[in-house]
């Protein structure tokens, strides 16, 4: 799998500190082969289980140990695609031709569409990375059976509405935008366009989840206390976790804001589940509540695999330029609607 290195040093300013927990931070960066896929996409590497994959190690208090840095790019869609409309799972053949289909698809040094495609774009390939992996299965989303997000309440879709085309000062504007959250960091978390990468610290009574996007970090307590008053926001929520036999279970609630997944309320309930499944995988999966959006809960499942490459910063708020840019090109708009 392949990341640009030298893209991420770009990026980010290298991180070289030691996290809490008495843990050092090791670290991930996928490559990618060549500047960009403006010619051929680079072949998908089909995730699967692997008999042969030693099985996973154990803490020293017995449980299985998670730790490690872990890659969650993936090529798989969120949502279900019309072509695996009737597909519970999907072949080796079918996941790499669709895998191929969307790096030439997402190619970002296209030049079609005009200039309105061409700005949306944002950067060249080179500064993209949504990774090589593609797992067998049609979606992320593994609940609903349609592998589809559930409908929008009404009052949700009046919400999402209201809040299309907010450009009148940056409180509006969206808390990845403003680099307060990170876009694929959540919790939850969800492979996006780059650093997709999370290392997880574990002790008998502590968790700590560590996400080089925005460089957000979590520390779950495992001790049995309870959630705090819902009077107690936080910015991505309150987490607290437990075991259930190999698999470790974390629930977060108590969120500050709207908006930390698509379009979720600060009432929204995340139940995150991590079990390894071997030496080099661990089995992510999350399901969202929030009856003030959605019609029910849905489960997502996504493997993310080990890595021995390093986190670096994401200094995302330093010199946050494009902010700025959005706030003068909708004064820009304001006054040619004006003429």
């Amino acid at each position: 799998m392949a990341r640009h290195q030298g893209v991420r040093v770009v990026l980010a300013v290298a991180l070289a500190f030691g996290l809490a927990l008495g843990a050092s931070l090791t670290a991930q960066s996928q490559t990618a082969s060549g500047t960009g896929q403006s010619s051929s996409a680079p072949r998908a590497n089909v995730t699967a289980p692997r008999a042969t994959s030693p099985a996973p190690q154990r803490a020293q208090d017995s449980r299985p140990d998670l730790q490690g840095t872990w890659d969650f790019a993936q090529l798989t869609p969120f949502e279900r695609p019309s072509e695996f409309a009737d597909k519970n799972a999907v072949s080796e053949e079918e996941a790499e031709e669709f895998a191929q289909s969307r790096v030439t698809r997402e190619n970002k040094d296209k030049r079609d569409g005009g200039a309105e495609a061409d700005v949306a774009r944002a950067y060249n390939d080179f500064w993209w990375d949504f990774g090589t992996r593609i797992a067998k299965q049609p979606s992320l989303i593994v609940d609903p059976a349609d592998g589809r997000l559930p409908a929008l309440t009404a009052d949700a879709q009046k919400r999402v509405t209201e809040r299309r085309n907010r450009y009148d000062n940056p409180e509006e504007r969206p808390l990845a935008e403003r680099c307060i959250l990170g876009f694929n960091s959540g919790p939850p978390m969800v492979p996006s366009a780059y650093n997709n990468n999370m290392q997880l610290v574990q002790t008998r009574d502590y968790v700590l989840i560590y996400n080089e996007m925005v460089h957000s970090a979590r520390v779950i307590d495992l001790t049995g206390k309870p959630h705090p008053p819902a009077s107690m926001r936080y910015l991505t929520g309150h987490s607290i976790g437990h075991w259930e036999g190999k698999t470790l279970v974390v629930d977060t609630t108590n969120y500050l804001k709207d908006g930390n997944f698509r379009n979720s309320t600060p009432n929204m309930h995340l139940v995150e589940r991590f079990t390894r499944e071997n030496a080099d995988t661990l089995r992510y999966e999350f399901t969202i509540t929030d009856p003030a959006v959605w019609t029910k809960p849905f489960t997502a499942s996504i493997p993310m695999r080990l890595s021995d490459q390093q986190i670096f910063e994401y200094a995302c708020h330093e010199a946050n330029y494009g902010l700025e840019g959005v706030m003068k090109g909708a004064r820009f708009q304001d006054k040619s609607a004006a003429k």
